[in-house]
């Protein structure tokens, strides 16, 4: 393991289900030191997200990991995910014993030594309680070459078609990470569209994978069939866990990102001149994809 890919890791996630499948990737790599996970207002309200992320915590046996309740309310309210997304987000485990009962912390802790932060939803959090050493962000959001994501499914009704969910909710916490100087690794729709789940990997998923995590995300596969078998579903944070533990899963390019906080593009990702501010994916193999995450759930 490579010193970088040693440091402990924050996941700072809003529990949708993409985001179960992700940790429960990473939780299955004991190897992988996770140091908190942090919930932010997104697709789950905060409470149910914590909940679910202590059922998940409590699946994979890594008990000891702590779970955060962080921001409720966005730096910048644009608009919140249409209602029945966050329902189902929130009863995504419902079904699981009921989580530990754990004090209330801060989103992060900023004390903490050499970290990096796995972001998964609107990045509120990294603008309140940033760690003080943090050496990479690796961030699920933002669109560049391909259309943005607010209309899909048709629940959300706007006229702006170039921004993604993640940076929209909260469109000024993801400018000020992006102005923040701090190394970042961007994974946008542009390459998680070159990662479709379909049936037949849920069909190897079922074959393949086995144990207490991986029965959270057949479960969670299942609550997503109707998206899977229209085409629509898609790797989203679960390639964005994917290149925190292998980079080479996608194709990275430097660039200037900005986002626009105002207007009918508001929430929208541009690359402009100037020095890089970050590393984006605009492409990723879908082969390399599905080989890490079922190796991560296959029993030895």
């Amino acid at each position: 393991m490579s010193a970088q890919a040693a440091l402990p890791v924050i996941i700072d996630t809003d529990m949708g289900s993409d985001d179960v499948m992700a940790i429960a990737f990473l939780l299955a790599h004991q190897e992988i030191p996770i140091q908190a996970i942090s919930v932010v207002n997104g697709l789950a309200h905060v409470p149910a997200g914590v909940a679910n992320a202590r059922r998940l915590v409590e699946a994979s046996g890594r008990k000891s990991i702590p779970v955060l309740a962080g921001s409720d309310t966005p730096l910048q309210r644009t608009a919140d995910f249409p209602r029945e997304w966050r329902d189902a987000s929130d009863r995504l485990l419902l079904d699981g014993p009921p989580p530990p009962i754990a004090p209330n912390h801060p989103a992060v802790n900023p004390h903490t030594g050499p970290v990096r932060i796995l972001a998964l939803g609107p990045l509120t959090n990294l603008t309140r309680e940033m760690p003080a050493d943090v050496k990479e962000i690796v961030i699920m959001g933002g669109t560049f070459r391909v259309p943005g994501n607010l209309g899909d499914g048709g629940a959300f009704k706007t006229t702006n078609t170039t921004a993604e969910w993640n940076f929209f909710v909260d469109p000024l916490a993801a400018a000020r990470v992006f102005q923040s100087g701090i190394p970042l690794r961007v994974v946008p729709l542009d390459a998680t569209s070159r990662v479709k789940l379909d049936a037949a990997f849920v069909g190897r998923f079922q074959r393949e994978c086995h144990g207490p995590l991986a029965d959270i995300v057949k479960k969670v596969l299942n609550s997503e069939r109707g998206m899977i078998d229209q085409g629509i579903f898609y790797a989203w944070d679960p390639l964005a866990a994917a290149a925190l533990l292998d980079p080479s899963v996608a194709a990275w390019t430097p660039a200037h990102v900005s986002i626009r906080v105002k207007g009918n593009e508001t929430g929208r990702s541009v690359i402009e001149p100037g020095q890089p501010n970050a590393q984006i994916a605009l492409d990723a193999s879908r082969e390399r994809f599905e080989n890490l995450f079922l190796q991560a759930f296959r029993l030895p």
